[in-house]
């Protein structure tokens, strides 16, 4: 039972901190949803435990903490795939804007070299 207590009181920090931190614009939904689903999931899991004996036991896991540990290992695996497709996003776009900012870095010395000339 304490362990039960445990694990909902944990999902449910996760979850209230997570939303702290998006309320609080530190972290945007679009990264925070991926730990949101997983808390909630979480909070489900502990809650319905029965159901989570009868998923392990139909997947073939003799122990359901091995199910958790692989499943939990399966989640993070997705979060830190998830993270790296969000950064690689965030790298072209500083590419895009790196390239903008010389352009028109360039576009202003041309204008200064045309109004010392005109002047």
């Amino acid at each position: 039972m304490f362990i039960k207590i445990l694990s909902i009181s944990l999902s449910a920090f996760i979850l209230l901190f997570v939303v702290e931190l998006i309320r609080e614009e530190k972290l945007t939904f679009k990264y925070a949803f991926g730990w949101l689903t997983v808390s909630a999931l979480g909070i489900v899991a502990s809650v319905f435990d029965g159901v989570l004996f009868k998923i392990a036991k139909f997947l073939g896991f003799e122990l359901v903490s091995n199910f958790i540990f692989f499943t939990l290992l399966a989640v993070f695996v997705f979060l830190s795939l998830l993270m790296t497709i969000f950064l690689c996003q965030q790298n072209n776009r500083n590419d895009v804007m790196a390239q903008k900012i010389g352009k028109l870095g360039f576009e202003i010395e041309e204008l200064k070299k045309r109004i010392k000339e005109e002047g």
